[in-house]
């Protein structure tokens, strides 16, 4: 989340004559993530995100984000949902921008994951995982082994600079990963961004899982190595590989992985960590003056990824 286009008092008043939320009592930009122009707003009536997608989103991918969010929450999986106005639609322009009224959940997103935590959120992502099982909208992922080249390309100039050895080491990734790959893996709607700041728990309870604006088709397996890459790093960015086991754990206790989706979680854990890099290296070096926005450290998943290439076996992952 972040914020990139300014709402003021008249133009919210007109976005919310279409909806039932009472006065508001405050509305205030939330700086966290990356993405699209969110906000924290407080009514008589509740409290609500108000998401402004910005232009990075294309306008036609809106209808699958929010029907996911939407039937996710029918099938019972604790996510946002997006409410609709008088006019029965969820989707309307504000400012330019396409944006909607989503509900707010209660909960805290973790800053240092235990392995409480890492259990909660393997078990909550398989369960996602099944409830998006006869979810029928399809979404490519455009941040896909083809879409890494593009972005790999777009840095090229600027990469030395924020690391020395960086394009050589994304170009040798990625000449890896077009081999390694694998092809035939169950596939599914995955989240594809389920970082510890999307993810809300009371105490060691998951309550909510948010965000879902990078959505799309993809290996479920590949979802759970983003997840791994996530959450099983510690502040030194070493592997805790026992928080690795309670993920793997708790996830396989909701949907048990086939034995290729085990064999090919290393391939699957470095592109995860080439796939941040990279769009980390990307919003470095093209930040938005002025934006209300932090830009994350590129050079956090450097280290993950080359921890990844010296992993022999899925074992050394805590899989058997």
């Amino acid at each position: 989340m972040a914020v990139y286009t300014h709402v003021d008092e008249e133009a919210l008043a007109d976005f919310l004559s279409h909806y039932d939320t009472g006065a508001v009592v405050a509305f205030k930009g939330i700086a966290e993530g990356v993405e699209n122009s969110n906000f924290l707003l407080q009514t008589e009536n509740g409290s609500y995100i108000l998401t402004l997608y910005e232009k990075r989103v294309k306008p036609g991918d809106l209808p699958f984000f929010l029907g996911l969010m939407s039937h996710l929450a029918a099938k019972g999986i604790a996510c946002p949902t997006p409410i609709v106005g008088d006019d029965g639609e969820a989707l309307r322009e504000l400012c330019g921008r396409p944006a909607a009224l989503i509900s707010f959940l209660r909960g805290l997103s973790v800053v240092r994951p235990t392995i409480a935590h890492c259990a909660g959120i393997g078990r909550g992502m398989a369960e996602m995982h099944r409830a998006v099982a006869d979810f029928t909208m399809p979404r490519p992922n455009a941040l896909g082994l083809a879409g890494w080249h593009q972005l790999a390309d777009a840095c090229r100039d600027q990469a030395e600079a924020v690391r020395p050895g960086l394009m050589g080491l994304i170009d040798d990734e990625l000449a890896y990963l077009d081999k390694a790959w694998p092809s035939h893996l169950p596939s599914g709607v995955i989240h594809a961004d389920l970082f510890p700041d999307n993810v809300f728990f009371m105490g060691e309870r998951l309550t909510g899982l948010i965000d879902f604006y990078f959505a799309c088709n993809d290996f479920l397996a590949y979802d759970l190595a983003i997840v791994m890459n996530a959450w099983c790093f510690e502040p030194d960015r070493a592997f805790n590989a026992t928080k690795a086991r309670r993920l793997l754990a708790g996830y396989q206790a909701v949907r048990p992985l086939e034995r290729d989706e085990t064999a090919a979680l290393p391939a699957l854990a470095r592109g995860a960590a080439l796939r941040f890099l990279l769009t980390r290296l990307y919003d470095w070096v093209n930040q938005v003056e002025g934006a209300l926005v932090r830009p994350k450290d590129p050079g956090e998943y450097v280290e993950k990824l080359l921890f990844h290439r010296r992993i022999k076996n899925p074992g050394e992952y805590g899989l058997n």
